[in-house]
């Protein structure tokens, strides 16, 4: 049996286990997911420029080609207790588990940045920043900065947003720096990756024209759905809060696990 036929039978069996859950009282017996570090080591060799963000249901992993800036920010979006804060972190775990600091560095701005303590001694950190200090505003300027002087430079930066609208309420020019990062960045090495409360999104609307892809986590109001997805016919309340995200690709959707901590 391969790899990924293994990984798909195990995340077929945690949906079904899922499921059955959802439509009993009694609490099924639960099957480990595959953690991290077992799901890179199998998985290897990934490409140099993949940056790894979950395991599909087929058992392969979910890939963001850095060198593609097509695909731009990415938006994580669900309810509080979806996992957009693990989604994040597992980024930051395979970013220092897949490459070096010289091709891929990582940097947080939080509004609970106690969250993140222990990835501030990654070697691939380049820095946990509180969203309500100046510093999370001077280190947009300085990635706006770094993205103007990057030629071609094979370094990608990955810039980790937990909470977005907190963002959205700096100071103007970093506001401007922002924007400029959303539109720019992936194009000059540059990724925003972010994470957004479903239950108010209403409150950033302006800004959600920026994301063409969207990472989904468990959402229970239809209203939130509709409004995060802009599809009306469309449900995100079966996702396993917590583990199980879902991206539109086409016509289709594609959904995916996060692996379990090492």
């Amino acid at each position: 049996m391969t790899h990924a036929n293994r990984f798909a039978l195990m995340l077929e069996a945690l949906t079904e286990l899922a499921v059955e859950e959802t439509s009993s009282r009694q609490t099924p017996p639960t099957i480990a997911q595959p953690s991290l570090r077992e799901i890179l080591s199998l998985s290897a060799p990934l490409p140099r420029e993949a940056l790894f963000l979950g395991l599909a249901e087929d058992g392969l992993p979910v890939l963001l080609n850095l060198r593609d800036p097509i695909p731009g920010p990415l938006l994580v979006t669900g309810d509080s207790t979806s996992g957009k804060t693990m989604l994040l972190q597992t980024v930051a775990r395979a970013v220092e588990l897949l490459h070096t600091p010289s091709d891929v560095q990582f940097a947080v701005i939080s509004s609970h940045p106690d969250e993140w303590t222990e990835y501030q001694e990654y070697q691939n950190c380049a820095g946990i920043y509180p969203s309500d200090n100046s510093s999370s505003q001077d280190l947009l300027f300085s990635l706006v900065s770094w993205a103007h002087n990057n030629k071609g430079e094979k370094q990608s930066v990955l810039l980790l947003i937990d909470d977005f609208e907190s963002a959205t309420r700096f100071s103007r020019e970093a506001v401007q720096n922002l924007r400029w990062l959303l539109l720019r960045g992936p194009s000059r090495q540059v990724w925003p990756i972010v994470t957004l409360n479903a239950g108010r999104a209403k409150n950033v609307d302006e800004w959600l024209g920026f994301f063409r892809t969207r990472l989904f986590g468990h959402i229970q109001n239809a209203d939130d759905t509709k409004f995060a997805t802009g599809l009306s016919d469309i449900a995100l309340d079966d996702l396993i809060a917590g583990s199980q995200f879902t991206m539109r690709e086409g016509n289709n959707w594609l959904n995916f696990w996060i692996p379990a901590s090492d």
